[in-house]
């Protein structure tokens, strides 16, 4: 027997916040990743860093982009496989090696002309919590640290890197009237 589960069902204040937003940043270890990181020796005997990305959250960018919704990263480490994820989803902005993220929230901010409130923030842990709270959607994945899902507008019921970030681009193309589009565009309606 296949196990289903309803859709998630989103307040009025939530709709409310993701139906202003433009641009979708991120963090990564946690986010869109499940935090874990391995490491591999590489061909000149130096550690590779490697991660795991889910691809539902990678469909979920694609249809953001799809929408014309700008997506992003500032994280706090510095990787290679950040780097390449992000330009196959072709995201608009890719910040590494930034624990101090709110002058680069601010830039992006500056960049697209859009106030704050059209900005929405996932994040997992206490260096992302500036930027959630200074966002129109501040969010936070389910296995977030307590005081991080605290302070958030809305907290996914997906972990991260396990689809909590489809779970957040549907609930801002819900909240724009662009989830249609994106099942015509696909034959599922």
């Amino acid at each position: 027997m296949i196990e289903t589960k309803e859709p998630a069902v989103f307040s009025d204040e939530v709709l409310k916040r993701a139906s202003k937003i433009k641009v979708l940043l991120m963090d990564v270890d946690g986010v869109l990743t499940d935090g874990r990181l391995y490491y591999l020796k590489d061909h000149e005997d130096k550690a590779a860093e490697l991660k795991a990305f889910n691809s539902h959250d990678g469909l979920g960018l694609h249809f953001l982009n799809f929408a014309g919704i700008k997506t992003g990263v500032i994280s706090g480490r510095i990787s290679f496989a950040t780097e390449e994820r992000a330009r196959i989803l072709k995201m608009s902005y890719v910040y590494q090696g930034h624990l101090e993220k709110i002058p680069l929230f601010e830039e992006v901010l500056a960049k697209e002309g859009i106030k704050a409130d059209e900005a929405a923030f996932v994040g997992d842990d206490f260096t992302d919590v500036p930027l959630m709270q200074r966002s129109g959607l501040g969010c936070a994945v389910a296995d977030a640290r307590s005081e991080v899902r605290e302070r958030a507008h809305f907290v996914s019921s997906k972990p991260g890197g396990r689809g909590a970030v489809r779970e957040i681009a549907e609930l801002i193309l819900k909240s724009q009237g662009q989830w249609e589009k994106i099942l015509a565009k696909y034959e599922m309606v």
